[in-house]
């Protein structure tokens, strides 16, 4: 049995366990993207597949990331050895440990690149630049176009996570994720009172039940829901490791899947009743957060206002997001190569910056991402599952999701992890090939 208290130190609280979880989970990926699909896939209709595979999800999959972290005491490299150890194959789980590790790490390469992208446009806000040059955008997504940007981002995340581990991501948290909410709801609220904000909620939330015949609104609500959550085989269990051994695994999933999904939903609020005030058609992407909307904002009253408070809001869950990725590499560097929490810390994000530098141009950014997000962080995602369900095994996984409950788990909780969450990380995989990404 592993340590009961991590050297990195522990979450004071379920309640910012679960902050630091939702400010992981809550990304671009909920802002840029969710809005569209619930109204391209069937409005309303969109929502009953997508919540139930929320539901699936938060249930099975990040439970099964949150215990196996705390069951193990350690991040990403560990848990995997840990897993693998109960079968003799501790070498095997110490290097398949690497993928989903090495997607924590590429996806923090991209997005530390993109989140400097919202940081130039919050300024560009300030000073009325976002609003008037139409090429505001466009300056920062060539070869080092957003450089300074770039570099503020890193040393942010780095000066966040020198300051301590579990405590000061509990703090950061605290702070920015009900800010989050907060400053996206105040934008909701002055876009409901557009004229002709009412089609943007007909195109959100109408249903068209005949969606639901269709596969495919199936496969993007399954894909949305799943990388929705931050399901990576990674960066939650690290959070796991932090974790009390009083706290109720299932419950804080469940809760962190509640938020998230709110948070997806907030946005949705605030961006697309906006888009159809404007007559601008609906897109996804890149495009809707940094041209779209700015072309929106400048065309509303008090428009610069409402422009920093959004983009603001969006620093702070593209930062929450990222200080989970940086702390996954950094805790497994921590404990595999016996490093200080300082070297660990400094070695990453000088990785992080000198890799990112040289894929700022937008095409080389983007063709990176869809290469982690695609391959590697599916993968690692299935062999979290697997490792977890079948290689370590349900009943010593269900032990440690049941302490610190005063209920047993449903008899439904773990052939629903068998034999349909883990099946369904290997569709996922296989999806995201056939259909170049479907989260």
């Amino acid at each position: 049995m592993a340590t009961d208290t991590h050297r990195n130190g522990s979450f004071s609280s379920s309640f910012g366990f679960v902050l630091a979880c939702v400010g992981s989970a809550v990304g671009l990926g909920n802002i840029w993207l969710f809005p569209y699909r619930l109204g391209q896939y069937g409005g309303g209709a969109f929502l009953i597949p997508y919540l139930l595979f929320v539901f699936l999800f938060g249930w099975v999959g990040l439970s099964a990331e949150f215990g196996i972290g705390r069951l193990a005491r350690t991040g990403t490299l560990g848990a995997y050895a840990f897993c693998f150890r109960s079968r003799g194959r501790e070498t095997v789980g110490k290097a398949l440990g690497w993928i989903p590790l090495m997607g924590s790490l590429g996806i923090a390469i991209g997005y530390a690149i993109i989140v400097g992208w919202v940081v130039r446009s919050a300024a560009g806000a300030v000073t009325g630049a976002l609003l008037t040059e139409p090429d505001f955008f466009a300056q920062a997504t060539g070869s080092f176009g957003s450089l300074p940007w770039h570099v503020l981002v890193v040393a942010l995340v780095c000066l966040m996570l020198l300051t301590g581990a579990a405590g000061s991501i509990e703090k950061i948290s605290k702070v920015m994720m009900p800010l989050f909410f907060l400053l996206f709801l105040v934008v909701a609220v002055r876009v409901a009172f557009l004229p002709g904000a009412g089609e943007g909620y007909r195109f959100l939330f109408a249903p068209d039940w005949s969606a639901l015949l269709d596969p495919f609104t199936w496969v993007m609500a399954m894909g949305q829901a799943f990388f929705s959550l931050s399901i990576t085989g990674s960066g939650m269990i690290v959070y796991g490791a932090y974790l009390d051994r009083s706290a109720d695994i299932p419950g804080a999933a469940l809760r962190t899947a509640f938020f998230d999904t709110c948070a997806a939903l907030l946005s949705a609020l605030a961006i697309m009743p906006a888009v159809f005030s404007f007559g601008i058609d609906p897109s996804a992407g890149p495009s809707l957060l940094f041209i779209t909307l700015p072309g929106i904002f400048a065309q509303m009253p008090l428009g610069r206002v409402f422009a920093v408070l959004f983009f603001v809001s969006v620093i702070f869950a593209g930062l929450t997001s990222l200080v989970n990725m940086v702390e996954a590499v950094c805790e497994s560097w921590q404990t595999r190569f016996r490093l200080s929490r300082t070297a660990a810390v400094l070695l990453c994000s000088g990785i992080i910056l000198t890799a990112g530098v040289f894929l700022e141009a937008e095409p080389l950014v983007g063709s990176w991402m869809d290469f982690i997000t695609i391959v590697v962080v599916p993968i690692g995602a299935m062999l979290g599952a697997v490792a977890i369900y079948y290689v370590l095994g349900w009943p010593t996984i269900r032990r440690e999701l049941e302490l610190g409950r005063q209920k047993p788990l449903s008899q439904f909780f773990g052939p629903c992890a068998k034999y349909l969450y883990v099946p369904l990380t290997v569709i996922i995989l296989i999806l995201g090939f056939v259909f170049h990404g479907i989260g």
